[in-house]
């Protein structure tokens, strides 16, 4: 029976992201899995320690108001509490970290700016150097919260840290609660891409979960809207949008980015994007999905950095 299951990992990893296929997996409580683990150097606080940013009660969102949300977020005083407070446990401030699906795995999605040969940010975004010097380590650090076939539950669900297990992860721990707790960080970006088969009522369910775990930690989360053709029959981003005003955390909007460009920045399938490396000052480049993506995944970690940093 074990061989069987580990079977079942295996296939799913390797179909990953190719299609909206839900993967099995179980419900779980994130906070019942974390609470026996070993957290150093900053420690676990449970669900309800720490406070959950939400809007006045009076504010409304209609459901199309999402599309002029700007790609790059502003921050709220309530999120700098839940970065300050997190610098008192001890986050460190150097990191963040990445939670999410293929779409997010080191082999496109910001590695590059770790190696100076691997991108250009050229004149018009040389403004962002900074960010990047003061997360060096970051960018192509391999989560232990970013697999392919990840989705919404299973990043929640310690069965995901058993085959292959890695190392740093204690028994019953999450992936998610894993990376929090081994990298330590102040900020995580949430892109969690494939929907599930269908029923947002479930993703939207537990996206919730997965931020308020985060808060609960003190960690600030950037959620990320994704890239999708105007007609696409299963749209997640209003969704997302959508949690990310009830509990006032910051949206990197990327959609807007990917909209403008040729197919909307996306492949025949509707769902990868079309690739070319991060040299922003190439045009031809500029034209394809994925260099928006790392460019607008910076600015949005730059922006946040940048707010949270004038709040010592």
């Amino acid at each position: 029976m074990k061989y069987f299951f580990i079977i079942v990992i295996i296939l799913v990893s390797l179909t990953a992201c190719g299609s909206e296929a839900a993967i099995p997996v179980t419900d779980t409580d994130t906070s019942t899995q974390v609470r026996g683990a070993t957290v150093s150097p900053a420690p676990t606080r449970r669900p309800g320690e720490t406070r959950t940013p939400s809007p006045p009660p009076s504010a409304t969102l209609a459901p199309d108001d999402w599309q002029s949300m700007p790609i790059v977020p502003t921050i709220s005083a309530s999120i700098v509490e839940v970065y300050q407070h997190g610098l008192a446990l001890g986050r460190n401030p150097n990191r963040f970290s990445k939670i999410g699906d293929c779409q997010n795995i080191t082999t496109y999605f910001l590695a590059a700016f770790d190696d100076s040969k691997e991108y250009r940010l050229g004149p018009v975004y040389a403004y962002l150097q900074p960010t990047i010097d003061h997360f060096a380590g970051s960018w192509s650090r391999e989560s232990l919260a970013v697999k392919g076939g990840m989705n919404v539950a299973a990043v929640q669900n310690p069965f995901w840290t058993l085959t292959p297990k890695p190392k740093e992860c204690n028994s019953g721990e999450t992936p998610l609660a894993c990376e929090i707790r081994v990298n330590n960080p102040t900020i995580v970006i949430i892109s969690m891409e494939e929907s599930w088969s269908g029923d947002i009522g479930k993703y939207d369910s537990y996206m919730r979960k997965i931020v308020e775990y985060v808060l609960s930690q003190d960690v600030v989360p950037i959620l990320a809207t994704r890239a999708e053709e105007p007609d696409t029959k299963i749209s997640i981003n209003a969704t997302v949008a959508r949690i990310a005003f009830d509990y006032n955390v910051p949206l990197w909007n990327f959609w807007m980015a990917a909209y403008p460009l040729p197919s909307h920045g996306l492949t025949a399938d509707e769902f990868h994007l079309t690739w070319a490396g991060p040299f922003f000052d190439d045009p031809a480049r500029m034209e394809m999905g994925w260099p928006w993506r790392n460019l607008t995944a910076l600015q949005a970690i730059d922006a946040v950095y940048r707010a949270l940093y004038r709040h010592p």
